[in-house]
């Protein structure tokens, strides 16, 4: 059976190995993470992942991006007069993963178990189970992604401890507190945003850009599908950049075109403006992490290991932010990308008996967002 991350941005399937050891499989790209992006059009084929994404400057109002924002969600997503659920498209997202996981494996596994931010709720939760059934998988168990990040770092085999993982995304954020030690993963509490994450950096470095060029050029680009979502793009690939380097320069040609011709954008964008822009959402997200402490009832000195989880966590601001707020500095000795997929897999491992001797005790959230606690369990839907 698979583990699966099913991200906002990306996607991620793991598997436990005849020996016993969680690994990430590749895609039919070769790559390890795919990304959660669709392309359609006049119902025809269904094109998923890296390729799909590709599409998405040149074709924006036939790719969709970021579905996981609205699952649970009475929303539906018209694409040539044809509509369709959250559910549905998360389904295609789910069958392509695991699809390709089969033909690199030469199995024909479709039992799961599926993360979901430790802060959905049951219509969100419900929905990401209705997703994989839609794709023809069993679903086995919905584990919350902080809980699967701390089985991936393998912290239930050791001493005692209070840790916290703090996961960010491209599309959601949650934080949990858990005790961990003598093989027993418990949840004391969780808080977070599932509208919160780097898409909002990439929003609003979008926005930014889009000021700039109207302003210098004097044309104007922001009631222009096109021209927007290639700036988006550029944004992410600027974000990105901006995580290794402390500038980054914006370039896309022939952006659009005036009374003289082709217009090309150029920009230059230094880490510091950047992050003065999400210093704000930056800041929410330690609000949440106050939250929990205090849901918790542990003093934050009592927290001995910080856990990053989530692509969006390799932002410098970030990681900053959590050292200052803690007085010490995170754990990112895993890939942040890859870490929520593993912990599934090594659930699924718990599940079948391969992986023996762990106690879960997870929380399930209820309809209003609150949390409650579980007893421990080994297996069951939650």
């Amino acid at each position: 059976m698979y583990g699966i991350d099913l991200g906002t941005t990306n996607s991620v399937i793991s598997i436990i190995d005849n020996d016993g050891k969680p690994r990430v499989i590749e895609n039919k790209n070769g790559g390890r993470i795919t990304p959660s992006a669709i392309f359609t059009k006049d119902n025809k084929e269904f094109v998923i992942g890296e390729n799909a994404k590709k599409k998405y400057g040149m074709d924006p109002t036939h790719t969709i991006l970021s579905i996981k924002r609205l699952m649970g969600a009475n929303e539906k997503i018209k694409i040539d007069e044809i509509e369709y659920s959250p559910e549905e498209l998360s389904a295609k997202i789910l069958r392509k993963m695991v699809d390709d996981a089969n033909e690199k494996l030469g199995i024909n596994y479709n039992q799961v178990v599926i993360t979901v931010p430790a802060y959905f709720d049951d219509n969100q939760r419900n929905a990401t189970k209705k997703a994989g059934e839609i794709a023809g998988l069993e679903v086995l168990r919905i584990i919350n992604e902080p809980t699967a990040a701390a089985l991936a770092y393998g912290l239930d085999q050791r001493e005692p401890r209070t840790i916290c993982v703090y996961d960010l995304g491209g599309g959601t954020f949650d934080v949990s507190i858990l005790t961990i030690g003598e093989n027993i993963c418990e949840v004391n509490s969780t808080a977070g945003n599932t509208r919160l994450g780097g898409d909002d950096f990439d929003e609003i470095l979008s926005k930014w850009i889009i000021d700039i060029f109207e302003r210098d050029s004097g044309v104007l680009i922001s009631n222009q599908t096109v021209a927007i979502s290639r700036i988006r793009e550029a944004a992410e690939n600027a974000k990105k950049q901006l995580s290794e380097s402390n500038e980054a320069d914006i370039i896309i040609p022939f952006i659009t075109q005036d009374e003289n011709g082709p217009v090309n954008l150029e920009l230059n964008i230094k880490r510091s403006e950047f992050e003065e822009m999400i210093s704000e959402k930056v800041q929410e997200t330690i609000e949440c992490v106050k939250n929990a402490i205090e849901d918790s009832k542990i003093n934050k000195s009592d927290i001995s290991e910080i856990l990053l989880v989530g692509g969006s966590t390799r932002t410098p601001l970030v990681q900053k932010s959590i050292e200052e707020f803690f007085g010490k500095t995170p754990n990112r000795n895993l890939n942040p990308d890859e870490v929520v997929s593993i912990g599934a897999a090594i659930q699924s491992g718990i599940i079948n008996g391969s992986i023996e001797n762990i106690i879960l005790a997870d929380v399930t959230p209820l309809t209003d967002r609150k949390s409650t606690r579980l007893n421990s369990s080994h297996g069951k839907l939650t």
